[in-house]
């Protein structure tokens, strides 16, 4: 029998934790789940599943990812109006409820569940602010159900309220089994749309933020990352804004967005000082929502952003940032194969995606 290489190795001890792991906490819960336990159940040591992951979080976030990466599904041939596409997306996002007769460990586990997982500020904070990204990716979904002649209105609130429902579906579900009806969320989802939330895109701080530096800097393309909204390998090599965004700066992202320029290519590199866990947070997260809007909106209507997760900082080397954490916020505009424009600190995507523009914002067009 022909010897096994290392990385062969390394993949069969990976794959038998994460089996061993999933059992684990199917059965225990995350709380009470033990290492030692995971490392008997894949006839390992406690040494090699750390080996792997570097805690009992990281393995239980990376069990929640295998799930979902293994899960697949099939894209919707066509995009639906603003009511069918929101109640269509609650009806997929509401198929992880536990069904009866699940245990409450093995219903966690199937709604997904971080209840407990992260109860610590760096953590919360990531949550928190992964939630702002989650609700602007449906939101920019929704947004091209229903075009607008001054272009389209904002549906971030709606969005905001949609993930309220179903996370308060979710949180029933799992303390309270039995308790409400899904279809009725469902059919509230969908009514929602009717709602009239005065959504608009003016956030108070915009008209402050330091314009970006003129610049002629050469450009030095990374290489290819995987975009977490497509799942196809990009390149940074074509014009457009990249912005670098820590895992509490992730809101972030819609100064970006909304300041494009028509035909601009916005892409959001994600960096932490915590790849292992609280960059998995951001995958899990990333992953689940997409695979939602997969079965709901064409691949047009998808949101008009490409999503990197930058674990070994190589696009923030590539723009010239050499430090960077949760809080790190910068950003460059590439044009003809150089950089003409960058910007550093708090409002930095808005100051690079609207560089060269006579007026100080272009949320008019793109929010309001």
């Amino acid at each position: 029998m022909a010897r096994l290489t290392r990385a062969q190795q390394q993949e069969r001890t990976r794959a038998a934790v994460l089996a061993a792991a999933r059992e684990e906490f199917a059965e225990c819960g995350y709380a009470n789940a033990k290492v030692d336990r995971i490392a008997e159940r894949a006839e390992l040591t406690r040494g090699a599943v750390y080996s792997n992951f570097p805690s009992k979080r990281a393995l239980y976030l990376a069990v929640l990812v295998d799930s979902i990466e293994h899960t697949g599904g099939v894209e919707a041939p066509s995009s639906p109006g603003l009511a069918e596409a929101m109640g269509a997306f609650a009806r997929v996002w509401l198929e992880r409820l536990p069904l009866t007769g699940d245990t409450p460990a093995g219903g966690s586990l199937q709604l997904r569940s971080l209840a407990g997982v992260f109860d610590d500020e760096p953590g919360r904070t990531a949550l928190a602010q992964v939630s702002r990204l989650e609700a602007l990716l449906l939101a920019l979904a929704l947004e091209s159900c229903v075009p607008h002649h001054g272009g389209r209105v904002r549906r971030v609130r709606l969005a905001e309220l949609v993930f309220t429902l179903l996370n308060g579906a979710g949180h029933l579900a799992a303390t309270a089994p039995g308790f409400g009806d899904p279809f009725d969320v469902a059919r509230a989802c969908r009514h929602l749309a009717g709602l009239d939330l005065a959504d608009t895109w003016d956030p108070p701080h915009l008209p402050y933020v330091t314009p970006a530096q003129a610049v002629q800097d050469a450009w030095e393309p990374p290489a290819e990352l995987p975009d977490q909204i497509t799942g196809r390998r990009v390149g940074f090599d074509a014009d457009g804004v990249i912005a670098v965004l820590g895992t509490s700066r992730l809101e972030a992202s819609e100064e970006a967005v909304r300041a494009a320029r028509p035909g601009d290519r916005i892409t959001v590199a994600v960096v932490t000082s915590d790849p292992a866990e609280i960059g998995r947070l951001v995958r899990l997260r990333i992953s689940d929502l997409i695979g939602c809007l997969r079965g709901v909106f064409a691949p047009d209507a998808w949101p008009g952003l490409r999503l990197v997760l930058d674990d070994r900082a190589t696009v923030a080397s590539a723009i010239g940032v050499p430090d960077t954490g949760d809080a790190t916020e910068a950003a460059v505009r590439i044009q003809a194969g150089k950089i003409v424009a960058r910007a550093c600190g708090r409002g930095a995507a808005h100051a690079v995606a609207t560089a060269g523009d006579s007026t100080t914002t272009r949320s008019g067009e793109a929010g309001g």
